[in-house]
Parts: structure tokens; C-alpha cells; sequence
């Protein structure tokens, strides 16, 4: 799906009449995804030359191509800086990922805590890439 395509997808919304930014239909997912660590090794900032070299989580790489597949939007949002965007899409490119966008420039350590007017489920990759089953979990959130 290109860019272009997920513009189409996007539903105007009002809210007391007054428009408010669009809405993707309940079916399609809009998954930001961690590289470092999450689709391949760890691999600080402070060392690029891994970036090139290292392999990616095959479950990972199956995975993010199936949701790709099924219509749903793939965004790389990594810790990796603006001047490694080019080895990171050779790479990506190379090893067959299926994708929409990449944000370079995510806050670096951890602890997120990702606060927005939209509904965010978040997921904390723990070594294997599945299809997501539902858990109950405590969560943190502003008092109502």
C-alpha cells in the first residue's frame, strides 16, 4: 500500500461539529516498529558499521510482511539518527522488508510512556515476533 493509498484510507471526523484529525478504519492497524533490537541485533548509534552487517529476526521479517500484506501500516520509528537513514533503508531494503515510512530520531532509553488523543496499545517485543494475542494488563492512565 502506498502512501498515497493510506491517505484514501483515512476517515474525516467531527467532534461537536468541528472537524478533528482523521481516523483510520478499526480494521487497519498502524504499527510504529522498533529496529535495533526488536527486528535485528542491538546495535548502538555509536557503532553504524554493524548497521549494515547484521541479520534480521526471521520471525521478524515474516511477520511485519504478513501484516504488510494484510493491509496494515508499517512505520520504523528508531532511536538511529538522520545520518544513518541511508544504511537503514539499504538495509531494510536489502533483507526484503515490506514497509510505509521510517522516522529516524526516537528519544533514546527506553521507559516510554507514549501519551496521545488517540487510542496507543503499546507491545514490548521479548524475543519472538508473533501474531498478537489479547492479555489483561495493568496500565497507567490519567485519572478520568
Amino acid at each position: 500500500m502506498e502512501k498515497q493509498n493510506i491517505n484514501n484510507l483515512l476517515r474525516e471526523t467531527a467532534v461537536n461539529g468541528e472537524h478533528v484529525s482523521p481516523v483510520l478504519p478499526e480494521n487497519v492497524k498502524n504499527y510504529l516498529i522498533d529496529i535495533d533490537g526488536t527486528i535485528t541485533d542491538d546495535v548502538p548509534n555509536e557503532e553504524p558499521e554493524r548497521m549494515a552487517t547484521c541479520e534480521p529476526f526471521p520471525d521478524a521479517l515474516k511477520t511485519l510482511n504478513k501484516w504488510y500484506d494484510q493491509g496494515h501500516i508499517i512505520c520504523f520509528f528508531t532511536s538511529r539518527t538522520e545520518e544513518h537513514r541511508q544504511v537503514t533503508e539499504t538495509w531494510l531494503k536489502k533483507h526484503g522488508f515490506k514497509y510505509h515510512s521510517l522516522l529516524m530520531g526516537k528519544p533514546r532509553g527506553g521507559n516510554y510512556h507514549w501519551v496521545d488523543n488517540h487510542m496507543v496499545k503499546a507491545t514490548r517485543y521479548n524475543g519472538k515476533f508473533t501474531d498478537l494475542v489479547k492479555k489483561e494488563v495493568t496500565i497507567q492512565v490519567f485519572e478520568d
